[in-house]
């Protein structure tokens, strides 16, 4: 696992953190049943605090892409497959609240672009 970090430029820390675990789960560069480094370990290697790496694996474990296993370590999750659910269950979730606040299909679909563009620093 490569990790590069930079504190001067870009995303918090945190979110580099997890931005690029999950890019490496979801392109198999970190495969299933991966082992994690500790928090305080990986912490180490970057040169950040341990409550920045704390931050991010709560991130991936909330998104699908790792999981906890207690004293055992933290490990990469069937992260497509879970990713994919909870896409689908929010997008469901969009549309009924879209559908009852009366958006016509196409404000609807513009509101999505716009949260997707500012998401994504389009």
């Amino acid at each position: 696992m490569t990790l590069k970090i930079d504190i001067t430029e870009g995303p918090a820390p945190y979110e580099q953190v997890r931005a690029q675990i999950s890019e490496q789960a979801r392109s198999g560069a970190l495969p299933v049943g991966y082992r994690l480094p500790t928090v305080r370990g990986l912490a180490e290697q970057l040169g950040v605090a341990a409550g920045t790496v704390a931050k991010a694996y709560r991130a991936l474990e909330t998104d699908g892409v790792i999981e906890t296993r207690g004293r055992n370590g933290t490990f990469v999750a069937a992260a497509g497959s879970a990713a994919d659910r909870e896409a689908a269950a929010a997008a469901q979730a969009y549309a009924e609240r879209a559908r009852r606040l009366g958006l016509a299909e196409p404000d609807a679909l513009a509101a999505v672009r716009d949260a997707l563009r500012a998401a994504y620093g389009d």
